[in-house]
């Protein structure tokens, strides 16, 4: 995701020159130098000096120990997170610093397609948050939260969403190779009926419901297709499963927030 985003900022007005990574892999180091021109370090200090915005991309497990290796060097920047599940609280805590915005882009940020949810804290300047929403929305589109509770609603819907299309995209091509089609065929087949289904979507001409009811017609394919579907109860299934990942989500910020908390005692 950190590579998404230094791309997709040179893609969109922003200078090398304006970046600096901090990246402790040496091999890692050397590519992200080899492919964007961009200054790297592996000394935090170094890579924070003089900074406006520090963006957090990390794991989660991580994100703890970096924080609170920078915290002591903070001078008023905005940091920008982009590891799921920590919460916001949990974040400034360890830094000692309110400057936050909480992001959750998703995979399709590498392509510059994706969308991002973000949460800003009450301390976070108007500036400050056109500043993340700019660089955020070099990789996609933005969509802000009022509430962070709605972030672990947010990563089960667009932020895992995207495994949930794969996992479509892969029974339609098991499908088409068992129905007599090659895989390079099969993979096509599936990959554009649903990349030409969602663009029919996005455009918002028609609510989705009635764009399924135009393409159903009586007695014909897609209504046997569909009735299959319903008769499997497909569709609660999916719903399922974003909840199962939204308490996954919350989960996680009780688990992860939790344990640094008895960590700092």
């Amino acid at each position: 995701m950190a590579s998404a985003l230094i791309g997709g900022l040179l893609k969109n007005n922003f200078s090398a020159d304006q970046l600096r990574v901090v990246e402790i892999n040496l091999d890692n180091r050397n590519k992200l130098k080899s492919e964007f021109a961009v200054h790297v370090t592996d000394q935090v200090a170094q890579g924070i000096a003089g900074s406006n915005v520090i963006v957090l991309a990390v794991k989660p497990q991580q994100l703890q120990s970096v924080v609170s290796e920078i915290a002591p060097l903070l001078n008023g920047q905005l940091l920008l997170s982009i590891a799921a599940g920590i919460r916001s609280a949990d974040i400034a805590r360890w830094a000692q610093c309110s400057k936050l915005v909480r992001a959750m882009p998703n995979t399709p940020a590498l392509i510059q397609s994706g969308i991002t949810g973000l949460y800003a804290l009450p301390e976070v300047s108007p500036a400050q948050r056109d500043t993340a929403q700019a660089i955020m929305a070099a990789v996609g589109e933005t969509l802000w939260l009022a509430d962070e509770a709605l972030m672990d609603a947010l990563t089960a819907i667009s932020g895992s969403g995207p495994a949930y299309v794969f996992y479509f995209i892969e029974a339609m091509q098991q499908a088409a190779i068992e129905l007599g089609f090659g895989a390079t065929d099969a993979r096509r087949l599936a990959c554009q009926t649903f990349l030409g289904a969602s663009k029919l979507a996005a455009y918002g001409l028609e609510d989705v419901h009635e764009l399924r009811a135009r393409v159903t017609s009586k007695n014909g394919t897609t209504e046997r297709a569909l009735l299959s579907m319903e008769s499997n109860h497909v569709q609660q299934h999916i719903i399922n499963a974003a909840y199962a990942a939204a308490a996954r989500s919350k989960e996680m910020g009780i688990e992860l927030g939790a344990a640094k908390k008895t960590s700092e005692k």
